[in-house]
């Protein structure tokens, strides 16, 4: 049985629950409860030698001992004393948690249906791909909304074999969701050096890199959850309460982490609450564009050469007053040397318009130089001419070969390039023409060979998701300005009219990727 196969068994164990009111956005935060209890279980089956994290007592075994209704009585206590654990990362991982279930039948069948799957293989091909794999599946139904801006894995993955993170290197993501850039760094990482047992591991190392190399910061607590049993499933334990913090990177807990070597994130999109004021006192520019502001966090928070790569939507490139001098500031601090404009469709939220910028504190001559650090910037275009994605034509590593071949072997984008010219997709544009354009950084020459063809047109939907997209960036433009106008009261009045209309509430919280 392959992990794809445990996977479907897993989503498809969903049918129990229904009949207790439980749909699909709440069901892996019920099955991960159960399941990361099951895990470990499995994990000290395999080795002798693992460090067990749950107290005796709290082990699977003592779960399919019981049934009905006294099982159902001594699993919420279980939660509760979890979440109440002397282990500050179980005590994290179990905060708050509780069940939903009702009838005790229904435990009963997720537990033996848990029980009786064959982890012999999911074993073999390793439980921490098991989870990503839920997850993952989890964020495909757009349905529940749980993956509206899940960071598409081949992605990820192309990423994180541009930066090379290394042994040694602390990595770092201020929105981490469920950690999956730090688990592909820590994947990465892994295989370079024989799953960390290769002649240049020390034993300090390695323990460094299970405890001390990954720090990631999460807003949302279930989310959070996911991301701290995503990692201790992967071998990464972090120290304290775990690899990610829970709290925002635009806080003050923002302000105290520690300058990292290297940075992967895609930062929630949307509006800071509170208007415009300033975001962390740190920060100079001050905003109430969320990505503007992790952006910042970002760049100043990297060690001197340190390199970083950040997904954020087009607004950034482009938006005028703060996010300008954002961009300048930035092409003086870092060498911001490679932009990838990524197709539409990608994202599980129709409409979203995203590019990766990749760049390097400092310069190549020095590291500390903190003025006119970039002298050119290259632009892969993957947008023009390409394929609509979605869920009948995803998007693969294929689609992205051309730009890693392009970028070069270099992590700081120092490999010989070719410009391609205005009928390729890599062109260079240097820091005297990108001034000339006002220092927008959206940039695109490629002409749409289907813009005027009706029958290649998108679906119906992803047209009506990217109007509703542009609606929404062209909605928190006027509401930014209302706020600086000093309008901040009349503004939120029309936000919660809106809200009303679309049957949301006003202040949405952020959405937690990975």
């Amino acid at each position: 049985m392959t992990n794809n196969d445990i996977v479907s068994k897993l989503w498809n164990l969903c049918d129990i629950l229904r009949d207790d009111g439980i749909n699909y956005s709440d069901y892996v935060a019920e099955l991960v409860l159960l399941l990361f209890i099951k895990m470990e279980h499995e994990q000290a089956e395999a080795d002798p030698n693992y460090q067990r994290h749950l107290p005796a007592g709290a082990r699977w075994p003592d779960i399919t001992g019981k049934s009905g209704l006294t099982l159902h009585k001594y699993y919420r206590q279980l939660l509760l004393d979890l979440g109440n654990s002397t282990n500050p990362l179980v005590a994290a991982i179990y905060a708050d948690a509780q069940t939903r279930l009702k009838e005790p039948r229904h435990l009963d069948q997720l537990v033996r249906n848990l029980d009786a799957i064959d982890w012999f293989s999911a074993r073999q091909d390793g439980l921490g791909d098991l989870y990503e794999g839920l997850l993952q599946k989890n964020a495909t139904e757009t349905k529940s909304g749980a993956g509206q801006y899940f960071t598409p894995r081949p992605l990820i993955d192309a990423i994180v074999r541009c930066l090379q993170p290394q042994l040694g290197e602390t990595i770092q993501d201020p929105a981490a969701g469920t950690a999956g850039f730090l688990i592909a760094a820590d994947t990465w990482i892994k295989a370079q050096h024989d799953d960390l047992y290769g002649p240049a591991v020390t034993d300090k190392l390695r323990e460094f890199q299970r405890i001390k190399a990954y720090v990631g910061v999460e807003l949302v607590p279930a989310t959070r959850r996911l991301a701290l049993m995503n990692c201790l499933l992967h071998g990464m334990q972090g120290s304290g309460e775990g690899v990610v913090r829970l709290g925002s990177s635009l806080g003050s807990l923002g302000a105290q982490l520690p300058a990292a070597d290297v940075i992967l994130s895609n930062p929630p999109f949307g509006t800071a609450k509170g208007g415009g004021g300033p975001t962390r006192d740190d920060l100079p520019f001050a905003t109430s564009n969320k990505q503007l502001a992790f952006l910042q966090h970002i760049y100043r928070n990297l060690k001197p050469g340190g390199r970083a790569a950040v997904v954020l939507p087009d607004n950034v490139l482009f938006e005028a007053g703060v996010g300008t001098e954002v961009r300048r500031d930035l092409m003086d601090k870092c060498e911001l040397h490679t932009i990838l404009r990524l197709p539409t469709g990608i994202f599980y939220a129709q409409g979203v318009k995203t590019n990766v910028l990749f760049l390097r504190k400092g310069s190549a001559a020095n590291p500390r130089q903190d003025k006119a650090c970039t002298q050119a910037v290259w632009v892969y275009d993957l947008r023009s001419n390409m394929p609509s994605f979605g869920k009948r034509t995803p998007f693969g590593p294929s689609h992205l070969a051309a730009f890693e071949a392009a970028y070069g072997a270099d992590p700081n984008g120092a490999s010989p390039r070719v410009d391609e010219g205005e009928q390729g997709r890599f062109r260079c544009f240097s820091r005297a023409q990108i001034a000339e354009r006002g220092d927008s950084l959206d940039i695109s020459w490629l002409k749409d060979a289907d813009a005027v063809d009706a029958a290649s047109l998108p679906p119906p939907e992803e047209l009506a998701g990217q109007a509703m997209a542009e609606l929404s960036e062209a909605l928190r433009e006027l509401d930014a300005l209302m706020q600086a106008l000093g309008a901040g009261d009349e503004a939120n009045q029309q936000k919660q009219l809106l809200a009303q209309v679309l049957g949301l509430e006003a202040e949405g919280d952020e959405v937690g990727r990975e």
